[in-house]
This record gives C-alpha cells, structure tokens and sequence, in this order.
C-alpha cells in the first residue's frame, strides 16, 4: 500500500508564498514473524475456543478437506491437531486475493514454541521456535512473612521461590523462616523478540541467609566435562547442596495427613492394629509427584489399592514408591533424575483424599524415611576444584555487592 502524505511548500522570498501538494511515497515497514513476511498475507489472529476444531477452522477459511485430512493425519508426529489447547493462541496467514483463503496456519504451543501447517502447494509441517535472548538480572530480600509473599513485594517470578527451594531443599527448612531471613541472587530472564518476558532462565548463584548462617549456592558444571556431568550447585568448600534424596516428594502446599506407622490403630476397624508403612503426603489434585533421587523407574502400573503408581530402584540399598497418583510421567526403565515429575497427586486406589503415599525401601525392608541417615551427594571430584574455586570466586564477589531494598515500616 502507498500512503500520501500533503506537505507544504514555502518560497523563501518575502510574502511570496505558494501552496504546493507534494506526494512522497512512503514505503510500509516489512513487518516479520515466524519466518514470513506477513506484509504478503491477511493476517488474523485469534485463540482455539471451545468446539475449535484444526479442520473446523481451516474448512471456514476455504482449505480443502483433502489437504486438512493429510495436515492432521500424516504429520501427526510433528503436530498432533486433536491436542490444541482451549485458549491457546494462533495465527491464520491468508491470501490477499478474493478468496482470502487460509495459507499458513500457525499453533502457539507456548510463549516460545509454535507448530506452523504450510499448506501452500505441498503441505508441510514443522516445529519452530521464536527468537530468544538471555538476560542477566540480581535479586535480593528480606523475609517478612514468607519466601513467596516477598518474591511478590518484589516483583520477582512465583518460579524463583521453587528453584531456591531447588536449591536448598537440605539446608533450608522454608515452612520455618525467619523474619529478618533473607537472600540475594544472580539468575537469567528469556526475552522473545529481545521485549517480550518469556520466565526465568536459570539460577546462577545465590545466597541465602537463614537464622543468622550464610549458605551460598553456586552453579557449576566443569569446562572440559562430558554429558554425564548434570551442573549442580555447590557451596564455598564445593561441597554440593543436594542430598541423595529429597525430603518430600511434594514442593510446596503440602501437608503430612499420616505418618509412617507400624502400631497404627483406626476406629474404622475397631482399633485393629493396620500398619502405615508410608508417609502420606495430602496435596491438591494435578500437584506434581517428583522423584525424590537419581534412579530407574522399575514399575508404573495401576494395580488395586495402589491406584497409579510409579516404583523407582535408586541403588542397590534404596527404593522409592509413589501411589494414588492421578496419572503417570514416566514408564518402566525410565532414568529419573532428583527432581523429575513422575505423575501428578490423585485419588487412585485406595483413598480417602487426594494425596501421594510416599514408600521407602532401605536393603528390601519398608521403613521411615525421616528416621534414616540418608547420605549426602558427594563434594565435587577433585580434579574440578581448582577451576571451580576460580569460577566461584568473580560470583561470589558479585553476589556480596547485591543491596538490599529498603523496607518501609508500617505506619503506626
């Protein structure tokens, strides 16, 4: 399209004026995205609402069934259009002709992620993502009610409260902080397009402060590494913060309903002694399960009162079980790292509630898992200390430069 623009046109000379229409061409910036130019199409942008259908929407944009049928049957692997997400939004790139008929059909999986169906000649189909830059940000707080309320107060992502967590599942007891707790932190932010907030990247370092000790927290994983080495996060003796096992295979918003329990009497039964050979972790339903150690998955079945359930071997002296799940994450033979989510919490099987049985194996033999000396993850090989220490140093010098914001006091 040309746009005219009227100027107006002055002669210099004294009350010698003239009106002058000049027309300048004007060419219209070429707009980008997913790999099109969409100065070449009518564009239309809109969200799967309820009772979309992929061929629902192409049929009503002019695409033919048999090129509707081959996008959602042959690249079915590609993109599953019978998964599309009410809400979820897409982008249609039409002809600019009469027919106006759909060309390009574009999915929003996420912010990032996006399907594209090209049904222009040959249809073809493909996954791509937008462009993605990384951001370096600091962070700092001091508790004064809880970890969340004061990620909220300052402006920091719901996420960061679950990687600190992450991070200091052994060392800090978040459902007992302090007020005056507090911590600092280097961490990453993606941004679409260099503008848009795409969540947080990752952790790089972070210190934490909690009844009054110090515990910094560095990510690390070796130059000259091979993929076996996963980076972790190691303190300033390059010991590693993780356990073997996590305390709780539920985050946050958990409560325990029921104890590990050999002399358990229940009024149901007549005070019958019924043994609770696990921890019960009551949560709402879709919570994520995770694993709570490295290990193979050896079951994930549904089997009577059990419900679902998924059975991890973490070594030759510990296993894992967690039953009552809704659905499962993982199938046999899977390798789980610490962390992973295995299924979400449900009220398969035997139930009163939703929750998550949690079971724990030592040498065969069922047992408390709170009253066992679970090991530590072993410090940092040696060979890797000197780069480690190097790495660390330049990270913590910045993390101690990171003020704290100010706090107002309540008006009295």
């Amino acid at each position: 399209m040309v746009s005219l623009v009227l100027l107006t046109a002055c002669d210099a000379a004294k009350d010698d004026i003239l009106d002058e229409e000049v027309y300048e061409e004007v060419t219209p910036a070429i707009i980008e995205e997913y790999g099109y130019i969409l100065n070449d199409f009518e564009v239309i942008r809109d969200t799967i609402r309820p009772g979309d259908t992929f061929g629902g929407i192409l049929d009503q944009n002019g695409v033919s069934q048999l090129k509707i049928l081959e996008a959602a049957t042959t690249f079915r692997d590609s993109f599953d259009v019978r998964r599309m997400v009410v809400g979820k939004p897409y982008v249609l790139l039409n002809a600019k002709d009469t027919t106006q008929q759909t060309q390009v059909f574009i999915y929003e999986k996420n912010k990032v992620d996006y399907a594209v169906v090209d049904l222009r000649d040959t249809v073809a189909v493909y996954n791509d993502t937008k462009p993605v830059s990384v951001v370096e940000k600091v962070a700092s707080g001091i508790i004064s009610s809880s970890l969340s309320q004061t990620m909220a107060d300052n402006d920091l992502s719901p996420y960061m409260t679950d990687r600190l967590a992450n991070i200091y599942a052994w060392t800090v007891n978040f459902f007992h902080l302090q007020k005056g707790d507090n911590f600092k932190i280097i961490y990453t932010e993606k941004f679409i397009n260099d503008t848009i907030p795409a969540g947080l990247h990752e952790i790089k370092a972070a210190y934490f402060e909690h009844r009054d000790r110090p515990i910094y927290a560095f990510k690390f994983k070796p130059e000259n590494s091979d993929d076996s080495f996963n980076a972790d996060f190691f303190d300033l003796e390059a010991n590693n913060l993780r356990r073997a096992f996590l305390k709780s295979p539920i985050e946050f918003n958990y409560r325990i309903s029921s104890r590990y329990n050999l002399k358990r009497r229940i009024k149901y039964y007549g005070y019958k002694i019924r043994p609770h050979k696990g921890t019960d972790f009551a949560a709402a339903i879709g919570t994520p399960i995770l694993a709570t150690a490295d290990g193979v998955v050896t079951k994930s079945e549904r089997r009577g009162g059990n419900g679902n359930y998924v059975k991890i071997k973490h070594n030759d002296t510990y296993e894992t079980q967690y039953l009552h799940m809704r659905k499962r994450n993982v199938r046999k033979g899977d390798y789980v790292r610490q962390g992973d989510v295995i299924g979400w919490v449900g009220m398969t099987g035997n139930t009163g509630g939703p929750h998550v049985c949690y079971r724990f194996w030592k040498h065969g033999k069922q047992v408390d898992p709170f009253k066992q000396d679970l090991p530590a993850s072993e410090p940092l090989a040696p060979e890797y200390q000197q780069e480690y220490f190097q790495f660390m140093t330049s990270l913590k010098e910045r993390i101690d430069c990171i003020p704290f914001k100010d706090i107002e006091e309540p008006a009295s």
